[in-house]
């Protein structure tokens, strides 16, 4: 079930003038716009919950960069990965990304799960941050994905605006269709082990 939406304050205070906030707003609409364009190339489904606008995408699984030991490597992503999920969050009152939020993902078909408890890390991305892993499932679907993004630890500027995010909220995204692929990256290097999958 997916958590009722709230709307989160944006008003003038001590801290956020109203030129402020328009500034909010226009990094929000960049950052839409970032979910638009992803969307038209993967195809996306999006909710309401509670303080937040959330969007599930799904693609061919992909290898990405990861340090280590003070060494960017190359983690291509495992033979055995078939897709890469993909949760973008955005702050329902001004639509800017929400970081440091702890992201999980269940899926299910028929009330069977596929993956439980996945947890999608923070990724940077060339044009759009977002949560994301892969992941092994056994075919195209169609699954039901439940997101859980857990109540932040992070504290919240502002006295009137700093009162969002309270809970943990559910999003439920039904019969949604997945890619069945992987993608490889020879331009990658130096290389290191294979991106983790989640099954």
């Amino acid at each position: 079930m997916t958590t009722e939406p709230t709307y989160p304050p944006m008003e003038e205070s001590n801290e956020a003038t109203r030129e402020e906030l328009r500034v909010a707003r226009e990094q929000g609409d960049a950052y839409g716009h970032a979910i638009g364009a992803m969307a038209d190339e993967d195809g996306a489904a999006t909710a309401r919950a509670g303080d937040y606008l959330v969007a599930f995408i799904n693609e061919n699984a992909e290898g990405m960069y990861m340090l280590e030991d003070g060494v960017l490597l190359w983690r291509e992503a495992a033979p055995d990965a078939n897709v890469h999920l993909e949760v973008a969050v955005a702050d329902a009152g001004d639509g800017r990304f929400v970081p440091g939020l702890r992201v999980h993902v269940d899926v299910e078909r028929d009330g069977k799960p596929i993956l439980t408890n996945a947890e999608l890390p923070f990724l940077w991305h060339p044009f759009l941050y977002h949560y994301g892993g892969n992941a092994k499932v056994p075919d195209a679907g169609p699954f039901d994905v439940t997101v859980r993004i857990a109540a932040p630890t992070f504290m919240r500027h502002d006295p009137v605006n700093g009162k969002r995010y309270p809970e943990r909220v559910d999003v439920r995204f039904e019969k949604v269709t997945f890619a069945n692929g992987r993608k490889e990256s020879p331009e990658g290097s130096p290389r290191g082990q294979d991106a983790p999958t989640a099954s």
